[in-house]
């Protein structure tokens, strides 16, 4: 039994009339009646009473055409999920997000994303730090990272968005925080609260090599597995940290950021995917990734302190 067949029926079943079904499916009568009895021939049933002034479904007509309506009802979904599904407007996106990126840029790139692409389920993973997104990237259990570079890996595509400034965050009640601006080589003295070391983080590297140029090996008490535990650390005034000048939009209540004066240091946000899966689906949400961050002209964190000519950021890679 051909799909078109069962179309044919329905457009007699629903039209009570060969003419006006012939008109309706753009054929000629003859063949529409041909077509009609074939099919009849073929299930081995009547599935309708004619006379020359009217038509009308037969009992097994009836029961027939309960069933294959809602078949090419099915038919038509299938074709129209089959050409989103090529079009990446269909199906079901696994993404990743380092820790400040959750807080700032998160909330941002899902509205957009799903404002375009209603239909893609978003299967969001947060406060990964780049070595999980990494090997989840690779094992396929991610689709797309927004991540701190570097990445070493040779199958991933790493392409960065921004960069920002990095910012001391400390408990407004330390007594530093009186200090609009801090120099690196002044906190040698202050506990630090760190994001994980093992498999290191790309901000634990970044801190840890920082303090290093600053002449000092920074003295962690505490370890964070994420960003909002980081920042309730802080606010407890159990130790400073280095972050990303985004994570201030977690907003936890005694927690505060001071600029850097020395070294002026910038961290990246990069897109992390790999090159051999880059489907419709991922490649929608790299547009989005790419639209929201151009329209962003900043994050809108504190600016860093103005450099001599000589001074410029440097991006630590790790």
């Amino acid at each position: 039994m051909e799909l078109r067949h069962v179309r044919y029926f329905v457009a007699v079943a629903e039209e009570r009339n060969f003419t006006n079904a012939a008109a309706r499916l753009n054929v000629a009568q003859s063949p529409l009646s041909q077509q009609i009895r074939k099919l009849e021939r073929e299930i081995g049933v009547r599935l309708f009473d004619r006379t020359t002034r009217s038509v009308a479904l037969t009992y097994a007509g009836e029961v027939f055409y309960d069933r294959v309506a809602t078949l090419l009802a099915l038919s038509d979904e299938a074709v129209e999920a089959a050409r989103k599904a090529s079009e990446g407007e269909l199906g079901t996106l696994a993404v990743g997000f380092t820790g400040s990126a959750t807080y700032e840029l998160l909330p941002s790139l899902v509205q957009t994303y799903h404002d375009r692409h209603p239909d893609v389920t978003l299967d969001i993973h947060t406060d990964m730090v780049t070595p999980q997104q990494v090997r989840a990237l690779l094992e396929g259990a991610l689709d797309v990272g927004v991540l701190r570079p570097p990445v070493r890996a040779e199958e991933l595509v790493v392409e960065t968005l921004r960069t920002e400034p990095l910012v001391v965050l400390l408990a407004s009640r330390n007594p530093i925080a009186g200090e609009r601006e801090l120099d690196l080589a002044d906190l040698r003295g202050e506990w630090f609260v760190s994001y994980p070391s093992n498999p290191p983080s790309t901000m634990y590297s970044t801190m840890r090599e920082a303090c290093e140029r600053a002449g000092f090996v920074p003295r962690i008490r505490h370890v964070a597995p994420d960003s909002a535990a980081l920042v309730s650390l802080v606010a407890a005034n159990t130790g400073i940290a280095l972050v990303p000048a985004s994570l201030r939009h977690l907003g936890i209540k005694g927690a505060t950021f001071r600029r850097l004066r020395t070294p002026p240091m910038a961290v990246s946000l990069a897109l992390a995917y790999r090159e051999d899966r880059v489907d419709p689906l991922v490649r929608r949400f790299l547009e989005a990734a790419r639209t929201v961050v151009r329209s962003r002209s900043s994050v809108e964190e504190p600016k860093p302190a103005q450099a001599e000519d000589s001074d410029v950021y440097f991006t630590l890679t790790i």
